[in-house]
């Protein structure tokens, strides 16, 4: 046994020895007083409070600085909600600033009124729609991701400069186009041929939903590129054991790449769903017979000026803050049920996120 053990019996003592007496009620960890920090600091040059002085600084500022962006992220929200449980009255008294002087849930029950939102059979229109075209737009997108990660073929790089040209040119550019295109909807000349006219297909989901399964909705580029990245990432390796064993191309990508992308899929249709969900463009321009949510919100004051038109005469207008007001609400009861379904799903979209190297 060696002169530093014999001085340092807790140099032989096993670790789970020492664990053991650790975890007993009677042991104390020694106790390092002032004295001792400042020969310990004196020792090594200063460096030890420089070490904590900077660590307590940079903590701080990290807490400041979260709290900030929390604070500008959450500000608008909370001035909404403010708003929402308002009274009237409480609109034009001074001395309210955030905290309502009369609690009330009236606006809410107002603004999900069938004058006005419609809520229930609007959100459910809403989610229908949103639901299938996020769908038809994820399940088409991976299709084409994978064929550009993994096979060869004629003009690859021009049709990926095209998938490219969708993220970067507005669609606000090609609209005209695409209503003529539809509200002149014709195959080879085979709708003229039999009805004598080309079929008009607007007012009505068809053509967005044939947009949404050929990959020309709204940011399928982009949804093409993030699962072809994480595509290009996957070991081909994989592929080749699969093609040992007997798998074809297609078995390959449902049994061995689509389970493993589940993740990328995951944020791809949580982008689809919100952005679909939010979309005021295609929405008017196809879907506007539908009465989704995002027009029956922008349409709260029109609404609310009937409502008043059809109860208390024409005479009687709302104030124009009463309807800021239930825009307001509006906007809350809107964006409720994305806050539910990220809550759901935020363990997908952020592993997502980290595979795929997309810094947010």
């Amino acid at each position: 046994m060696s002169k530093n053990a014999l001085s340092n019996p807790a140099a032989v003592m096993s670790s789970a020895d020492r664990h053991a007496i650790i975890s007993s009620k009677k042991y104390k960890p020694p106790k390092r007083d002032l004295k001792s920090l400042i020969e310990r600091n004196r020792s090594s040059g200063g460096y030890l409070f420089k070490k904590a002085a900077g660590n307590a600084v940079f903590v701080v500022l990290r807490t400041a600085l979260l709290f900030g962006l929390c604070f500008l992220i959450l500000q608008p929200l909370l001035n909404k909600f403010s708003l929402s449980v308002m009274s009237e009255m409480d609109l034009f008294d001074s001395t309210v600033v955030n905290i309502p002087r009369e609690f009330t849930l009236d606006n809410y029950r107002m603004t999900a009124a069938p004058a006005l939102l419609d809520y229930w059979p609007s959100l459910f229109r809403t989610f229908t729609m949103s639901f299938l075209i996020a769908f038809l737009q994820v399940a088409s997108c991976t299709f084409v991701a994978y064929g550009f990660a993994r096979f060869n073929f004629p003009l690859k790089k021009f049709w990926f400069a095209c998938v490219m040209g969708l993220i970067l040119i507005p669609p606000q550019t090609i609209l005209s186009s695409i209503y003529i295109h539809f509200a002149m909807f014709d195959i080879f000349g085979l709708f003229t041929l039999i009805k004598g006219s080309p079929l008009s297909l607007l007012d009505s989901p068809a053509p967005y939903l044939l947009m949404s399964a050929t990959c020309m909705g709204l940011k399928n580029g982009l949804y093409i590129y993030m699962i072809r990245q994480y595509f290009r990432g996957v070991p081909k390796e994989l592929e080749e054991a699969a093609y040992v064993d007997g798998c074809g191309k297609l078995k390959t990508f449902l049994r061995i790449m689509l389970p493993d992308a589940r993740a990328i899929i995951t944020s791809c249709f949580l982008f689809s769903f919100v952005w679909q969900w939010t979309d005021s463009l295609f929405s008017n321009l196809f879907l506007r017979s539908m009465n989704l949510m995002s027009g029956r919100v922008s349409a709260i004051p029109e609404s609310l000026v009937s409502y008043y038109h059809n109860n208390f005469g024409r005479d009687v207008l709302p104030s124009v803050a009463y309807q800021q007001q239930l825009v307001a609400t509006g906007m809350l009861m809107f964006i409720a049920p994305l806050i539910i379904l990220y809550l759901i799903a935020q363990k997908g979209f952020v592993e997502s996120i980290s595979q795929s190297g997309i810094k947010m």
